[in-house]
């Protein structure tokens, strides 16, 4: 009997976690994508004492019942990037409802060092 539960609960756990993982972000809409760019705004970040001149991120993140922005990770070769886009996006207010409680997004984010 001992063993039978211990199979129900690895099973339950294996199947929430190959659910957890099989999730896809999705592109935000246009309006989000605009109003989280406004909230980035021009980079506070010392870009000039930095060797590349074009820095790129992936910022995964959804939107919870309060209407705002969560992060959930941020994915760049350079760490004071991550820390700025945290910064500016995280708990950060947006007038958008997801159509589905949970929904995880997708953008991708450019920042070009302007000469």
């Amino acid at each position: 009997m001992k063993s039978l539960k211990l199979f129900v609960f690895a099973f339950a756990l294996l199947t929430v976690h190959i659910a957890a993982a099989s999730t896809n972000p999705i592109k935000p809409t246009d309006e989000l994508r605009v109003e989280m760019v406004e909230l980035i705004g021009s980079s506070s970040l010392n870009i000039e004492e930095m060797s590349a001149d074009e820095f790129s991120a992936d910022v995964l993140f959804t939107v919870n019942s309060n209407q705002e922005i969560i992060i959930l990770s941020v994915d760049s070769e350079n760490d004071q990037l991550e820390n700025y886009l945290q910064r500016k996006l995280n708990y950060k207010k947006v007038n958008h409802r997801p159509s589905q409680h949970g929904e995880i997004y997708l953008l991708p984010v450019k920042m070009v060092k302007q000469l």
